[in-house]
């Protein structure tokens, strides 16, 4: 290929070294599949998988020299091996001698590989997704997953990731530039300014956050493609080892990917689902600290959004016919989607209250992502905070001591507290707790008034021996309800509940429904 021919961005011609990897006499397979990136070639070879990297220069990623993609080969050895030790193998020299190319051989190394094991591409969960297989069960150990990285992840100083919020900012700008077929010129510059406006106001949360040791170094490119269901575990992998500083940010900016992902693929109530888990799942202290970092959450999914609209778009010169024009479309759809995340949505409250069983948390979950900007409302929960306070695990059972009315009156005292946080933060806010007591939805009203933003209530309701059937048949729950704690809730004195009521019985998208219809029908 002469030098003159090579596509923008691309500064070295690899094609004799692709050509040897997809050979399957290479590998003495049967069969070679490749997958081409704006970053990468990827040759999967029986149980074997060898990534290379593009000889390209963007703004954003710098492969231009073999020097460069063997640093950037090893980088991505060490950056995945804590999430993924059984499947990042080795950097591995890709060489040439008067027999030709060998993987690993003793000639001139004329490129460098990521050799990995290989896994069912169709468990990754883009595909697991298309399926309708991202259960509950699959999200709540991504998100174990995902805080454990996060845990272990090296701390860094805020100010560096600000500048590279920033400097995205600058990129997207020029990306969009380049491109105004793409990119209509009026809505580019309505979404940079809009952007630089809510980045900057940010900033300072954001500068906080680092110094209580939330900004980290991260997987950085956390979404679904990039996340595998390996014995079943989801587990993360390609995590960005090209720039520490792209991989340097806000925890919640590292899961904003994901978050984004999940959303702008329809997938709302799963997007909603890994945001609560993963505010459930904070480690002690830190729960209060998260919520009050949702108000960085719009900029960080919308710069996801833009980033992911430019890559698709930097990739467009390697594609034609229909596959250009899908992606041409996707690429418009990221950008929109960036627009969107910086809509205002005011923020609100809700109430759901009834017995144990009667489908307070079920009912939760299914009208949070209707309710406040994306990824939909923050849902606390009375078990899962009850468990938190007494530093027991999700599923534990506790003893009684654990529900005399000192402690049920911390548990939604903490409720309260970290409600309004969340609506200071912006964000709408649904607390799912039984609410037996007049006092107590006095209590949560008065949070929505103090902070100046619309209440609702809603009571749930269903027949005795529904509740008792209900919490008969949980299974690793964080409700402790039996049968018995039904039958006493039941003798009650709840007082005059002016709450609408909803007869929670029927399928979960019914009732959901029939819930929003008596909240006025306001969704996001």
């Amino acid at each position: 290929m002469a030098e003159e021919s090579l596509p923008a961005h691309v500064v070295e011609d690899q094609s004799e070294v692709f050509a040897f990897l997809a050979d399957p006499a290479s590998h003495g397979v049967d069969d070679v599949k490749r997958i081409d990136t704006h970053g990468a070639a990827v040759f999967l070879a029986g149980p074997n998988v060898y990534k290379v990297k593009r000889a390209v220069k963007f703004p954003f990623m710098d492969y231009s020299t073999l020097e460069r993609r063997k640093a950037a080969c090893e980088a991505e050895i060490a950056v995945n091996r804590a999430d993924a030790p059984d499947i990042y193998l080795g950097a591995v020299p890709i060489t040439r001698d008067a027999a030709g190319f060998a993987i690993g051989g003793s000639g001139e190394v004329m490129e460098w590989a990521v050799h990995m094991r290989r896994f069912d591409e169709s468990l990754t969960l883009d595909h697991v997704a298309e399926r309708g297989g991202l259960t509950p069960e699959i999200l709540a150990r991504l998100v174990t997953a995902i805080l454990a990285s996060h845990a272990r992840a090296p701390r860094r100083q805020a100010g560096p990731a600000i500048a590279s919020l920033r400097s995205y900012l600058d990129q997207n700008a020029e990306a969009y530039a380049e491109s105004p077929g793409l990119y209509p010129p009026a809505r580019a510059a309505a979404l940079t300014a809009r952007a630089r406006e809510r980045l900057e106001a940010v900033a300072p949360l954001m500068a906080r956050r680092g110094e209580a040791g939330f900004v980290r170094r991260c997987h950085g490119d956390l979404h679904l493609r990039n996340l595998v269901l390996v014995d079943g575990a989801p587990t993360l992998f390609d995590a960005i080892e090209f720039d520490d500083a792209i991989a340097t940010g806000d925890v919640l900016y590292d899961l904003a990917y994901l978050l984004m992902d999940l959303w702008e693929g329809g997938l709302k109530r799963e997007a909603s689902l890994v945001l609560n888990r993963y505010l459930w799942g904070a480690p002690p202290g830190e729960g209060a600290a998260q919520i009050d970092g949702l108000a960085t959450l719009p900029i960080f999914l919308s710069i996801r959004a833009s980033i992911r609209s430019k890559v698709i778009a930097a990739a467009l010169p390697h594609l034609a016919g229909a596959e250009r024009e899908a992606r041409t479309a996707e690429a418009r759809r990221y950008f929109a989607a960036a627009e969107d995340f910086l809509e205002e949505a005011p923020p609100r409250l809700l109430a759901v209250g009834g017995l144990s069983g009667s489908g307070k948390t079920t009912i939760s979950a299914a009208l949070a992502p209707h309710i406040g900007h994306a990824p939909g409302a923050v849902h606390l929960r009375s078990d899962i905070e009850r468990k938190r306070l007494l530093g027991a695990a999700e599923t534990q059972r506790l003893c009684e001591d654990a529900y005399r009315p000192e402690v049920t009156e911390k548990v939604y005292a903490s409720l309260r507290d970290k409600a309004a946080r969340a609506l200071a933060a912006g964000a709408s806010v649904v607390v799912d707790a039984v609410h037996a007591k007049a006092a107590e939805r006095g209590a949560i009203e008065a949070v929505a008034k103090s902070a100046g933003v619309p209440f609702s209530g809603l009571w749930l309701k269903a027949p005795v021996e529904t509740l008792v059937e209900r919490v008969k048949t949980r299974k690793a729950d964080a409700s402790d309800a039996t049968p018995d704690v039904v039958l006493r809730q039941t003798g009650y004195e709840t007082g005059d509940i002016a709450w609408p009521r909803l007869q929670a019985e029927g399928s979960v998208e019914a009732c959901a429904k029939k819930a929003l219809a008596l909240l006025g029908g306001e969704e996001a």
